[in-house]
């Protein structure tokens, strides 16, 4: 066979796995965009390999991206994570009214992004393990190799994640409780109930907002509660929805323009850390429910 012609049933090869391997990298990262590229880099890996010397592509190609994705994560926490927090996070926003077919499928995709939250407690070998075999099926013979473990040892690693993630996703009566916290937080913002404001929140909460600008962190309840009635005096009006699985709101202007996503982590009863995102050019390309007619 030619060398041009190998080349083409090597690419092709690739292609028809390029689906899983994105699929598995994303559930590693967190990121479409970073999957990409780890998968990218698996194809540049693969281009300067003899294919003749690989058994099973397939094979080769998820221990490659495994292990970029593991350079990756252990790459994140030895910088703790500067400029990935500047990052704008990866964001499913759905209306929380549920009933439809549609709105029990937006439901399950936002509740998977919250379970990255989970996974993001994880060591980088923990995740690939559980990711591996509870999302993918790959055997633990398959996944010690890459992570440099036995298949005891991965399968016990896979077990201390699956423990770590239990639980996800939370119970209806559980996310009715949380709702209600949002709510009261967002009744006591529009009423300038500043004492209100503070039953709901955490002494240590952490407001992260994403701007065009690069992103704000305020800390602490008074701060937080401060702004909040701030911004509540904002003219426009709100819609109740869910943000990566957890209660929020979009806010709309008057003239029908988004003008921000809030979304609440609660604990007990209490809100320990709000993530928002008011980025004009972000949130036009959003597809955000409750537009005003």
């Amino acid at each position: 066979m030619a060398a041009s012609d190998s080349d083409d049933v090597i690419a092709r090869a690739f292609d028809e796995q390029r689906g899983r391997l994105v699929a598995v990298a994303s559930r590693m990262l967190g990121s479409r965009a970073d999957a990409e590229d780890a998968v990218q880099e698996a194809w540049l890996k693969l281009s300067r390999q003899d294919a003749t010397t690989i058994d099973n592509l397939a094979g080769w190609l998820t221990t490659v991206v495994g292990r970029v994705c593991i350079d990756i994560l252990r790459s994140r926490r030895a910088r703790r994570e500067v400029a990935y927090d500047d990052r704008v996070p990866e964001l499913v926003v759905t209306d929380d009214s549920h009933g439809t077919p549609e709105d029990e499928a937006a439901l399950a995709e936002s509740v998977g992004l919250a379970l990255m939250v989970v996974l993001d407690t994880l060591s980088p070998a923990e995740r690939l393990a559980f990711v591996l075999h509870d999302m993918f099926a790959v055997t633990f013979e398959e996944i010690g190799p890459i992570i440099g473990k036995s298949a005891n040892a991965s399968k016990m690693l896979a077990s201390r994640a699956r423990q770590k993630v239990q639980g996800s996703p939370r119970p209806a009566e559980q996310r009715r409780g949380e709702r209600a916290v949002v709510d009261a937080f967002l009744a006591a913002a529009r009423d300038g109930d500043f004492e209100g404001l503070l039953r709901v929140l955490d002494p240590d909460v952490t407001w992260r907002t994403h701007t065009a600008h690069g992103v704000e962190v305020l800390v602490g309840a008074t701060t937080v509660a401060a702004i909040a009635q701030r911004r509540a005096r904002a003219r426009g009006r709100g819609h109740r929805v869910l943000v990566n699985g957890n209660p929020g709101m979009v806010a709309w202007s008057t003239t029908g323009m988004p003008i921000g996503v809030m979304g609440c982590t609660v604990v007990g009863d209490r809100i320990v850390e709000i993530l928002s995102l008011r980025d004009p050019e972000r949130l036009a390309a959003m597809n955000l429910p409750g537009h005003p007619d």
